[in-house]
This record gives structure tokens, C-alpha cells and sequence, in this order.
């Protein structure tokens, strides 16, 4: 290990939380207990600002895989705060480590606000990965960019035409399309009515969009009558 990558680890464990940590992993089952530091995410936001400014931070992007869940969030947190023409690199290189929702749903790149068209290509790339967590974090994409001023009905397509059984790309399908449905319901709500999702992502999208303070009580009511009866459901990680 290098003396930067000695102080950086020190710094982070300087900033760990127990409690949290134990929380934490709760949310991340998938991750092992000992490869969480438990830093609080605006702590490591504030972390991320001052590190940015630092030789190390430019070494630490290189340097992949990290040993620790808490340094891919700084990671992504570096990539957040990228100006444009570095950031389709960076993410290239990082999304291919990503190992969990958490910091997967935590990478929303300041830059990609700039980008009104030329953002879509990337995406298409990134939903036919084939990586679970590379296809999650371009259905976060659409659902973040481009289901106001910038949507299509073709991005529903997109979404709808996934072919991936993980769970954690089913939950965000769902969590798209009920996001869908509270701002774009009248191009979105056929989608339901013609049965076009499978079962469980069909029933999940109801679900979140009746949780949804932006959902109609008429809009609801109908949604409900369109829910569909599950053969075998899958365990809810919700």
C-alpha cells in the first residue's frame, strides 16, 4: 500500500460511525460487515469536497478496486462533482466495480444536467450492459434526466424492454415506471393496462405509485383494480 493510500484509510476510519455502520450494513446485505468503514454520507460528502482539492484524490480514482464499500461512495461522490469532459470516462471505468444499490443510487453526476441530448447514447450502452448494478444506474439516469422537459415515450420502451431477472433491476424498472406515472401518467399508464411488465415488476410499480404523494386518490383507485395475481412472488428487499 502506498503512503497516500496509509493516510487516506486513516483519515476515513478517523470518520467512521459504529452505530451507523451497523445500520448501514442492515441496508447492504450483500456486502460483508468488514469491508464497511460506517461513515455517514454528508460527513463523506463534506470529506469528498475537501479531498478533491488534494494530489491523492486524482490517484484514488485510479486506483480500483477499493477495499472498502465507503471508499467507492467517495468515489462516486468524486465522479459527482466532475466537470463534463472527464465524467463518461471516469464512470467507464468505476461502473464496472459497483457491487451494491447503495452506491450505485448514490452516483447522479452534476455534469449530466448539461447534457440535454447527448446523454441518451450512453445510456442505451449502459442498459445493455448486461451489469446489474451498470443497468440500475441507467434506468436511475432516465428516471432523474428525462421524465420531464427531456422525455420520450421511447425511454419507456427502453425500460420496459430490459431483459434482466436481478432484483435490484427489477426494483428500479418498478421504481421508474411508478416515477413515470407521477409525472408522465397519461403516456405511461398503458403500460399497465396492456400487461407489458412482468408480474412482480407490474405489481411492484402499482405499489410504489400508490405510496406516491403525486398520484390522484382517483389514480390510485384505478391502479389498484389493474394489480395483477401473482403465481410464485419474489421475497420483498423493499
Amino acid at each position: 500500500m502506498n503512503e497516500w493510500e496509509r493516510q487516506l484509510q486513516t483519515a476515513l476510519f478517523d470518520l467512521r460511525d459504529e452505530e451507523y455502520k451497523r445500520f448501514q450494513c442492515r441496508l447492504i446485505p450483500g456486502i460483508s460487515p468488514e469491508k464497511v468503514i460506517g461513515i455517514r454520507i454528508p460527513v463523506l460528502r463534506k470529506f469528498a469536497a475537501e479531498f478533491e482539492k488534494t494530489p491523492s484524490a486524482a490517484l484514488f480514482l485510479q486506483q480500483l478496486p477499493h477495499a472498502y464499500y465507503d471508499e467507492n461512495n467517495l468515489h462516486g461522490m468524486l465522479i459527482n462533482r466532475m466537470k463534463e469532459a472527464d465524467v463518461f470516462e471516469a464512470l467507464d471505468r468505476f461502473l464496472p466495480y459497483v457491487d451494491n444499490w447503495a452506491t450505485c443510487d448514490l452516483l447522479s453526476p452534476a455534469a449530466f444536467r448539461h447534457y440535454p441530448d447527448g446523454l441518451t447514447g450512453s445510456v442505451e450502452r449502459w442498459l445493455s450492459s448486461g451489469e446489474t448494478y451498470t443497468i440500475r444506474f441507467g434506468i436511475g439516469v432516465l428516471m432523474r434526466f428525462y421524465l420531464d422537459n427531456r422525455f420520450s415515450s421511447e425511454y419507456l420502451d427502453w425500460v420496459k424492454n430490459i431483459q434482466n431477472s436481478e432484483y435490484y433491476v427489477r426494483m428500479m424498472v418498478a421504481w421508474y415506471f411508478a416515477t413515470a406515472l407521477a409525472k408522465q401518467y397519461d403516456q405511461t399508464i398503458c403500460y399497465l393496462e396492456n400487461g407489458s411488465l412482468e408480474t412482480w415488476t407490474h405489481n411492484k410499480t402499482i405499489q410504489k405509485a400508490i405510496e406516491s404523494l403525486r398520484i390522484s386518490p382517483d389514480q390510485k383507485a384505478y391502479l389498484r383494480s389493474l394489480k395483477k395475481k401473482e403465481k410464485t412472488p419474489l421475497p420483498d428487499k423493499s
